[in-house]
């Protein structure tokens, strides 16, 4: 049985770098040889956002077992950790985007810019669901920042630019391509991840993925590696499902989300190949569960809009405002049926 690399991303830094050859003492690597080739010079791209890209260092508390036999019962342990991530400025006034993982647990969360300067940071909030956060510091005067670009517009095989705090080395950038979108890599219900070759390593966690206008189209969250680090094969959040996040932990420091209360499967209609959502169960006292659903009906679309997969419908009620009504058709028996539902609130938020 073969098994899969696991989804890593360390933010432990390695004991030691190895050396690696110059680029220019590599055959055909110079400047006019990428003019002759038709490839893009990213150093104005570069020097235009780099000002707002931050190095994030985290200290965090974590318990640990304590090494002592199983007889003599003693509490737990705890030590700190040290981490590194990324982040960039969306607003001139200090709010800074990263990852949820970067900091979710931290104690002690400081920020360096790109000039050196160390700032403390608070966190502002953490969607676990997406992977995002927020932290906030405090500048004497305004600083660079930039803007969320539209990732829905991005197209397989695009150019991008990556930029963060690889290993802890500080500002770096590297490039690629897109490689595919709406990756679903089993890190929860939202998966819709920008798949990229841009080099991505421990560290990268939570830094801008830009397109060559200078939006972030994405923000970099996960490898696929057989070693920890990259392999060609990096995951960034797209910046489309990423901004009404960042605009909900602006404004409350938390996100509300849309619940009806079913599992879900995809489906597909026998001999007619209408696709839709397969309720697989209803849970009790949920919103479905009053507005009558039933296992085995199938969702096709949501306030008229169509509805191809089970992922379609989670996120379509996400998005939702709890307390919305909207109306749901279904297949039930063969028959086509409309259902007007209550949106409720996710549990465990609000």
């Amino acid at each position: 049985m073969t098994t899969k690399p696991p989804l890593t991303e360390s933010l432990a830094l390695p004991r030691r770098l190895a050396l690696l050859l110059p680029l220019a003492a590599l055959p055909g690597c110079n400047g006019s040889a990428q003019a002759q080739r038709g490839l893009p010079d990213f150093a104005d791209l570069a020097e235009s956002v780099l000002p707002a890209v931050v190095s994030i260092q985290v200290t965090s508390r974590e318990e640990s077992e304590p090494r002592r036999p199983a007889d003599r019962r003693r509490g737990r342990g705890e030590h700190l950790v040290q981490g590194a991530g990324s982040g960039f400025i969306i607003e001139p006034s200090g709010i800074i985007v990263t990852n949820g993982h970067v900091v979710g647990n931290a104690t002690r969360v400081v920020v360096t810019t790109q000039d050196g300067a160390e700032y403390p940071a608070r966190v502002m909030g953490v969607d676990e669901l997406t992977d995002l956060a927020l932290v906030k510091i405090t500048a004497p005067a305004p600083l660079a920042a930039v803007s969320l670009g539209h990732s829905a517009q991005m197209r397989v095989g695009q150019w991008v630019m990556a930029a963060g705090n690889p290993f802890g080395l500080g500002g770096s950038v590297t490039a690629g391509i897109v490689s595919a979108r709406g990756r679903d890599i089993g890190a929860g219900p939202f998966d819709d991840f920008i798949q990229t070759d841009a080099p991505i390593n421990p560290g990268n966690s939570g830094g801008p993925l830009f397109n060559m206008a200078g939006e972030v189209i994405g923000i970099n969250t996960a490898i696929y590696s057989p070693s920890g680090a990259s392999a060609g094969i990096g995951f960034a959040v797209p910046s489309d499902l990423a901004r009404p996040v960042i605009e909900a932990l602006i404004r409350g420091g938390r996100v509300e989300r849309g619940w009806l209360g079913v599992s879900v499967g995809d489906a597909e209609e026998q001999g007619r190949g209408r696709r839709g959502a397969v309720i697989m169960g209803v849970e009790r006292n949920s919103p479905a569960a009053r507005a009558g659903l039933r296992q085995g009906d199938l969702v096709t679309a949501l306030n008229g809009e169509a509805v191809a997969t089970s992922r379609a419908l989670v996120r379509g009620v996400a998005v939702l405002p709890p307390g919305e009504t909207v109306r749901l058709t279904l297949l039930r028996g063969g028959r086509q049926q409309e259902i007007a539902v209550q949106i409720g609130r996710r549990p465990g938020e609000g």
